[in-house]
């Protein structure tokens, strides 16, 4: 299978609040609006918040963004008044992450990848930090 595109679809509780928090909270790119929905830019992918549901997100879900600076994100979020589930930290698997959560309780995962780390070994072969 050779995939060309990603995207993540949520069906919020309340579609307006979390396009708001998507779009003015966070502040990620929109890629596109259309009746009954918007698409936002992740990175080399994309979350679509369209439609409602009555149940909202599990908590067996969450949603992993990885970001250059973790501490300048984190005071950027707090600022904002995100809810922060859980301070920036070392993880035993070598990532530094700390948690948030959407209007819905969807968990996010803020990511900053160490420099050190082997995500950022060319896995090809090379050997090579990237």
């Amino acid at each position: 299978m050779e995939v060309l595109s990603s995207r993540i679809l949520l069906h919020p509780r309340d579609r307006e609040r979390s396009t708001v928090f998507y779009r003015d909270v966070l502040r990620l790119a929109v890629h596109r609006e259309f009746p009954g929905g918007t698409v936002f830019v992740l990175g080399g992918g994309f979350l679509e918040v369209s439609g409602e549901s009555a149940s909202g997100p599990t908590a067996a879900t969450a949603v992993w963004l990885q970001v250059r600076d973790l501490a300048a994100t984190a005071a950027e979020l707090v600022q904002r008044g995100v809810q922060v589930l859980r301070e920036p930290r070392r993880e035993p698997w070598g990532l530094d992450e700390m948690w948030i959560a959407d209007p819905d309780g969807l968990r996010l995962v803020i990511v900053e990848v160490p420099t050190d780390h082997p995500l950022r070994t060319d896995q090809r072969g090379h050997g090579e930090q990237i």
